[in-house]
């Protein structure tokens, strides 16, 4: 047995670089967030030539080791955003904001109407970060959705499953990473479940939308003006959910998709549509959907921004050598992208899982260094210390740790991905939670 070193981000990949100096040396980029999701965007940015500039509440962010200025603050405090930058710009100039992995759209488009820069607007921050209003427009475009309701009480929400039945699932209208999103089932203990989603909603809103059966996508597309294309489609796994029911806990995901083509013509249709209706003209569009075997294509979410979690920094480039977030900084700062780049280079397979060790007091694990010898694996996180208690995930933010692994193809990834499965033992003390 061994134990772990207590930093709690491992990197083992060497992507690719855009051109060092491509972008002049006197533009500078504002990221917010400075944690392991958005450390990638900052290296890259770092590699395109730009003055680097991360903010983030915690002083000891990792991204702060990698950026030429860092100020500590929320990247949730938008007053004490903009005094910083109206500030700063006395004596260096700011040419655009972005963040990666992180739910904050209202600061981006705040901080870069304040600026002057490109980036989205304060409605294109509000529909791709609150699902009700996000699912109307949807609905008044006729981009496809699950029906779905506002619920204000429980009573109401019992009332929905006599008329609907229980294939419902409850979430808050406005957090991300599966916070308070639970699967109703038979003899679930509904108030408890509607007080958890409630209390996790920044507004105190709960929203329910019917459950779809069909494989479930995360797809990462650029937009930009009349262009439109989808570099990433990832196919969710879901396999190990009945572990954590009500939670709906996803266990990472697989490129390339294994939707046939013609399927996934329509997929990114509807992608488009649904990106252009919420004002997405130049950006990203990070979209979850299903695609369901009675209605087809069915959005579920989409967010105005980079995904974290190994999307954006590797299953893409792993499995096509496109760096989407290179575009998105040439976007941010006002430069025209090449979008040529955002061709696929390959199609190999790449797959992302997290562990899941039984909850207690991590004490250590076997395996882990023949797993890191392997020149497949693309990137292990570990979210947690030796001594730290290991909690059964009630979100993604929870999980322990992940890895990326990559193969020639798509069956040869999820293979490895099973070895490291059957090779790695997270060795926890079992004991009642805290």
């Amino acid at each position: 047995m061994s134990t772990a070193a207590s930093t709690c981000f491992s990197r083992v990949w060497d992507w690719p670089s855009p051109e060092p100096g491509r972008v002049a040396a006197d533009k500078t980029i504002l990221i917010l967030g400075g944690s392991a999701d958005q450390l990638f965007a900052i290296e890259t940015a770092k590699s395109m030539g730009l003055f680097v500039i991360v903010a983030d509440r915690n002083p000891q962010a990792l991204g702060f080791r990698y950026a030429d200025e860092a100020v500590v603050i929320s990247t949730r405090d938008i007053p004490s955003l903009l005094e910083f930058i109206r500030s700063y710009r006395k004596r260096r100039p700011i040419d655009g904001v972005m963040t990666m992995g992180s739910e904050i759209p209202m600061s981006v488009a705040v901080l870069s109407e304040e600026l002057g820069a490109p980036g989205i607007s304060r409605e294109i921050a509000y529909l791709a970060s609150d699902k009700l209003a996000m699912k109307q427009r949807w609905l008044e475009c006729g981009v496809p959705v699950p029906w779905f309701q506002e619920v204000n009480s429980i009573s109401e929400l019992r009332r929905i499953i006599r008329e609907r039945g229980y294939g419902l699932v409850i979430k808050p209208i406005d957090r991300s990473a599966a916070r308070g999103v639970f699967r109703l089932s038979e003899g679930a203990d509904l108030e408890a479940l509607f007080g958890q989603a409630k209390g996790l909603s920044f507004a105190g809103r709960v929203m329910v939308e019917e459950y779809l059966d069909g494989p479930q996508e995360s797809t990462e597309s650029i937009v930009y003006d009349d262009f439109f294309t989808t570099p990433g489609c990832s196919d969710r796994n879901y396999e190990l959910n009945p572990l954590f029911h009500p939670n709906m806990i996803e266990n990472g995901g697989t490129m390339p998709t294994d939707l046939p083509p013609e399927k996934w013509r329509g997929f990114e249709a509807m992608l488009e549509k649904a990106a252009r209706a919420l004002g997405i003209r130049r950006g990203v569009a990070k979209g979850d959907g299903v695609y369901c075997p009675q209605r087809g294509p069915v959005m579920f979410e989409m967010a105005a921004r980079l995904s974290g979690g190994h999307m954006s920094s590797g299953l893409i480039p792993v499995s096509t050598g496109v760096n989407i977030v290179e575009t998105m900084i040439d976007i941010s700062v006002g430069n025209v992208p090449d979008l040529t780049k955002l061709t696929p280079k390959w199609r190999k397979g790449a797959a992302l899982r997290y562990f899941f060790p039984t909850p207690g007091k991590w004490r250590g694990f076997e395996g882990l260094e023949e797993v890191m010898r392997q020149p497949w694996l693309k990137a292990l996180d570990l979210y947690y210390s030796p001594g730290d208690y290991v909690p059964k995930p009630p979100s993604h933010a929870e999980r322990f740790g992940g890895f990326l692994v990559e193969g020639e193809t798509r069956a040869e990834a999820e293979a490895r991905a099973r070895w490291v499965y059957d090779t790695v033992r997270i060795i926890t003390e079992p004991k009642d939670e805290p």
